[in-house]
C-alpha cells in the first residue's frame, strides 16, 4: 500500500485535509436550515441538551470524508492502488450505516433490524480484507474473522453510545485521527489508514464550530455509526501491522467508558438497548462538572493516549507495549473515577 514515511504523498494528503474541512463546513451551512426543519432532536429525561437542536450534521461530515478519501486515491495513485478494493467496500458500508442512521434519526428503528444492518455493513468491510490478512496469526482464520466482526459491530455502536455531549466526539476523533497521521509520519501506519484518518480529521474540524457547547448541531446516528466503523477500520489496519498496543491505546477512553457501562448495565439486568444516562461522562454532568470541563479532560486524556501510542510504535518491544498500556489504562481509570465521583 505504499507504506513508510518516505512513501507518503504528503502534498496530496494536505489537499485532502483542507478539502474535507472546507466541504464539511460548506455542506453544514447548506443543510442546517433543512435539518432544523425536519430533524430536530427534542430534549428528554436522558438528554444532555435543554433546547430542541438540529441533528444530522453527520451527513455533511461523512460526505466530506468520502469525497476527500477518493480525492486522495486519485491524487496518490498508484500508491493506493492496492487498497482501492478495501476503500470501496468501506465506502459502501459507510453509506449503508449512514442511511440506517438517518432513518433512525427521523423515524426511529427497532434494535433488531438496526443491529442486523450493522452486522451486514461490518461484514462487507471484513469480506474485503485480503485472505492472508491477520491481526493475531496464531488464531484460526475463521475464528479471527468472527472476532473482527463482533469487534467491528461493537465499535460502530460504541461511538454512537458516547456521542451524547457537545464536542465529545470532536474531543475523541481529533486526537485519535491526528495520532494515526503522526504514526504514518514515522512510517508505522499504512498509507490507506493515514488517508482515511486525514479525511475524517478534516471533516470533523469543519463540523466542530457547530457542535461547540452549547451545540447548534448534532452529528446524529447518521454520523456517529459510520464514524465508529471508520475508526475501527483504521485501528484494524494499524493492529495488522503489529502495533496492537497503539491500536488499543488510541480509542482506549471510549472503549473503557462504553464497555464498563455496558457491563454494569448487564450486571444490573437493565435492558441494554434502551437509552440511558449512566456513562461516566454523563455521570460527570450530574456530578456538577460543566460540559467544557468534561470535554477538555477527555481531549487531554486522548492526547496523552496518542502520545503513548506513538511511543509504543517507535519502540516495538513487548515490555514497552505493556508499559504504555498500563500507563494508558491508569490514566483512563483516573479520569473515569473522577467523572464517577463528581465534584466534591
Amino acid at each position: 500500500m505504499g507504506d513508510g514515511a518516505a512513501g507518503m504523498p504528503w502534498g496530496a494528503f494536505g489537499v485532502v485535509l483542507v478539502v474535507a474541512a472546507a466541504l464539511s463546513l460548506a455542506l453544514i451551512m447548506l443543510l442546517r436550515p433543512y435539518l432544523a426543519r425536519y430533524a430536530l432532536a427534542h430534549p428528554n429525561a436522558r438528554s444532555s441538551h435543554k433546547q430542541p437542536t438540529p441533528q444530522g450534521g453527520g451527513i455533511a461530515v461523512l460526505a466530506a470524508t468520502l469525497v476527500s478519501i477518493w480525492l486522495g486515491v486519485l491524487l496518490s495513485a498508484p500508491a493506493l492502488q492496492g487498497a482501492a478494493g478495501q476503500l470501496l467496500a468501506l465506502s459502501l458500508a459507510i453509506v449503508v450505516l449512514a442511511l440506517v442512521g438517518a432513518i433512525d434519526d427521523i423515524r426511529g428503528l427497532r434494535p433488531a433490524p438496526r443491529l442486523l444492518v450493522q452486522i451486514i455493513a461490518v461484514a462487507i468491510v471484513i469480506w474485503s480484507l485480503p485472505p492472508d490478512f491477520h491481526v493475531v496469526p496464531q488464531l484460526p482464520w475463521s475464528m479471527e474473522r468472527v472476532l473482527l466482526l463482533l469487534g467491528g459491530v461493537w465499535l460502530v455502536n460504541l461511538v454512537n453510545f458516547m456521542d451524547g455531549l457537545d464536542w465529545m466526539t470532536v474531543a475523541e476523533v481529533v486526537p485519535v485521527s491526528a495520532g494515526v497521521v503522526l504514526l504514518g509520519a514515522i512510517g508505522t501506519a499504512p498509507l490507506a489508514a493515514v488517508l482515511v484518518a486525514l479525511a475524517l480529521l478534516g471533516a470533523i474540524i469543519g463540523f466542530a464550530p457547530f457542535n461547540r457547547p452549547v451545540a447548534r448541531l448534532f452529528l446524529g446516528d447518521v454520523g456517529s455509526l459510520p464514524i465508529g466503523l471508520l475508526l475501527g477500520w483504521v485501528m484494524l489496519l494499524l493492529a495488522a501491522r503489529g502495533h496492537i498496543a497503539s491500536a488499543l491505546l488510541l480509542p482506549l477512553y471510549y472503549l473503557a467508558d462504553a464497555t464498563l457501562t455496558l457491563g454494569l448495565r448487564i450486571a444490573r439486568r437493565e435492558p441494554i438497548w434502551q437509552a440511558h444516562r449512566t456513562h461516566f461522562y454523563q455521570r460527570a454532568t450530574e456530578g456538577r462538572f460543566s460540559v467544557q470541563e468534561i470535554v477538555v479532560r477527555v481531549f487531554v486524556l486522548n492526547v496523552a493516549l496518542a502520545t503513548l501510542a506513538l511511543v509504543s510504535a517507535i519502540e516495538p518491544d513487548p515490555t514497552v507495549d505493556l508499559a504504555t498500556l498500563a500507563l494508558g489504562s491508569a490514566l483512563v481509570a483516573w479520569v473515569l473515577l473522577t467523572f464517577a465521583r463528581g465534584k466534591r
